[in-house]
């Protein structure tokens, strides 16, 4: 199983940083990704990261990295941290997972995967009702490519206590503790 790690944004993205400017979502989800890479490779896993650059790459070229690979043997999460409005401090909370609207059963259950991990470690989670795990959309990098595929959003960059969370190395530990764990689990039901 090949593992491709997307790491949200750019440094040149406008906006996509706590209002105070300490958590700038390009920064934080390269460092998750880079861990969560390191961690997976330690575990014998083969995952890559799609994005190594530092500034935006288009969406695009996002798809066209996954999609060169098997879609057969090969899944995506990307990684993102969620804001909730335009530059101020606001109340919403927690850890969230997308999958596109018409996606197959395989990206749902590494959907389920990963939040079974999240709630497995006692941290907030945001769905859209009490029996589903997972929201859906047509994000573009979750309609484009062809292998399952995950968008993580991990807490809130203007949440005051989710961005003491993130920028804590305990945060930072179990943001990588849940991809980590939540992929081990979805490739171990293969």
């Amino acid at each position: 199983m090949k593992v491709l790690i997307d790491n949200g944004h750019g440094s040149d993205t406008a906006g996509k940083r706590s209002p105070d400017g300490r958590l700038r979502e390009y920064a934080y989800v390269r460092e998750i990704a880079e861990r969560v890479e390191k961690e997976l490779h330690r575990r014998g896993v083969d995952a890559e990261r799609i994005v190594k650059e530092m500034w935006d790459v288009s969406l695009a070229e996002r798809c066209r990295r996954v999609n060169r690979h098997p879609a057969g043997s090969t899944i995506l999460v990307s990684i993102h941290c969620n804001a909730a409005g335009h530059g101020q401090w606001m109340n919403a909370r927690g850890w969230s997972g997308w999958v596109y609207r018409q996606c197959s059963e395989r990206a749902k259950r590494l959907a389920g995967c990963l939040y079974d991990a999240t709630k497995a470690q006692g941290l907030q989670v945001r769905t859209p009702s009490r029996s589903q795990k997972y929201w859906t959309a047509g994000f573009y990098i979750l309609k484009h490519t062809v292998c399952p595929a995950v968008l993580t959003e991990n807490f809130f960059q203007d949440n005051r206590e989710d961005v003491a969370f993130l920028l804590s190395e305990a945060g930072k530990a179990a943001v990588v503790r849940l991809h980590v764990e939540g992929i081990m689990k979805y490739i171990e039901s293969l």
